[in-house]
């Protein structure tokens, strides 16, 4: 005879018991924020909710990216997806938000009746939920830490340094929402909210180190690469360029003006070579190291890569030094060196104190060759062993002949663009 065993079936508590318990696992195993909300979205379903759409917003400490947010939909999972820069604080879909006055003034819950007849003056988003028949919206706010309600305007709403989730749950239910379900979403969108915290957090880490480290360092940190001296050989085409006459220009301008001119100077510098797939490693006061990694493809490829990112950024600093100039504002040349060869990539450092950087000797050599661009009357030499490893590029280049490197015994023959 075979015995089966019995299992009770589950009550209402012990439901909310395990999806507490699914919150808490996804938050522990950082899952990606989409699977949390739609994992959430589909779970409060079953318990009974009817949860029609889900909506969830994140603030950033990234300097390109201020806030995120998803809009989640009962049969269709995570529907769109929204990325809003520092410029785009005084957006209408953000100023009229439900969740700005709540921000502002520290309110962490609202309900609003959908159902009700429509306001003269509703926010735009009640008005679009209401036409697709939806009858009752709940609102949230969860601070990660402390969040001061005595904000002074709108511009205020999202202070950076204060991060916080908000999130929204909207019914389709004739009446809205009952007792028994804003009891269980009372209890349950606070461990949602912690979940969610656990994975934002790690991606407001990985932009941060991206930010301040590169990608691909940023990546390596995170992984675990985090002793100092741990460093790998790797073959790479170095990017080393610098502004002609910064120095000069810094003794003439006043603070803001020549923060400002050495940002728009760096964009120029910088944004070709990220387009192209390079790693901007380090700003070097008015200059910058980059590199094209060779064992991600072909030389020839890196090193096309790198001479376009060249010759773009010289364009773009002409283009700069002309509308500068219209306005009869200065604005530095810039020189730029490219060479290949084998680097150390890695930690270098004090304890306290790490930078994930190149070096050996072609990086030197590479700060060499640019010296000598002010010399030979030239904004871009690239040296001979680039030459060698460009390919179809190097038709773009002519021999400049044999030179001296500042602490490099033999002779190194440069190029110039043709």
């Amino acid at each position: 005879m075979t015995f089966t065993s019995y299992e009770a079936p589950q009550s209402h508590e012990d439901c909310i018991l395990r999806l507490a318990g699914w919150l808490a696992d996804a938050g522990l195993r950082s899952l990606p924020l989409e699977q949390i909300v739609d994992g959430f979205g589909r779970r409060i379903n079953e318990l009974g909710i009817s949860a029609a759409r889900m909506f969830v917003g994140m603030n950033t400490l990234h300097p390109m990216v201020r806030a995120r947010s998803l809009i989640w939909e009962r049969g269709q999972g995570p529907s769109a997806r929204f990325e809003f820069s520092h410029r785009d604080i005084d957006a209408p879909i953000l100023r009229q938000s439900p969740f700005t006055p709540m921000l502002r003034h520290g309110i962490a819950e609202r309900r609003y009746d959908l159902s009700a007849p429509q306001p003269t003056d509703e926010v735009p988003v009640f008005a679009e939920l209401r036409a697709t028949g939806l009858t009752e919206w709940l609102g949230r706010v969860f601070p990660f830490g402390e969040l001061a309600p005595q904000f002074e305007g709108p511009e205020d709403a999202e202070r950076l340094g204060e991060l916080w989730l908000v999130c929204s749950v909207t019914t389709d239910r004739s009446g809205g929402f009952t007792a028994d379900d804003l009891a269980c979403l009372r209890a349950l969108l606070p461990l949602f909210a912690v979940a969610a915290k656990a994975t934002t957090m790690r991606m407001i880490q990985q932009g941060l180190l991206a930010a301040y480290l590169g990608e691909d360092p940023a990546q390596r940190v995170l992984a675990g690469t985090v002793h100092r001296g741990r460093v790998q050989g790797v073959e790479a085409v170095l990017y080393y360029a610098d502004l002609r006459g910064f120095t000069a220009l810094a003794d003439a301008l006043e603070g803001n003006a020549l923060i400002g001119l050495l940002d728009d100077c760096l964009e120029c510098m910088g944004r070709p070579v990220v387009a192209r797939g390079g790693e901007i490693l380090k700003f070097l006061g008015d200059g910058i190291l980059a590199i094209f990694r060779i064992d991600d493809g072909p030389p020839a490829a890196a090193c096309a890569g790198a001479l376009e990112a060249a010759t773009e950024a010289l364009s773009l600093i002409d283009t700069l030094a002309a509308a500068r100039r219209r306005s009869g504002q200065p604005t530095p040349g810039l020189d730029i060196a490219l060479h290949a060869g084998p680097v150390q990539y890695g930690n270098v450092g004090v304890d306290a104190r790490l930078d994930f950087t190149v070096i050996g000797p072609a990086v030197n050599e590479a700060a060499r060759i640019e010296l000598l661009c002010k010399e030979l009357g030239r904004n871009l030499l690239v040296s001979r062993a680039f030459a060698d490893a460009a390919g179809a590029a190097a038709d773009r280049l002519v021999s400049l002949g044999p030179h001296s490197l500042r602490g490099v015994q033999a002779k190194t023959e440069l190029f110039g663009l043709a």
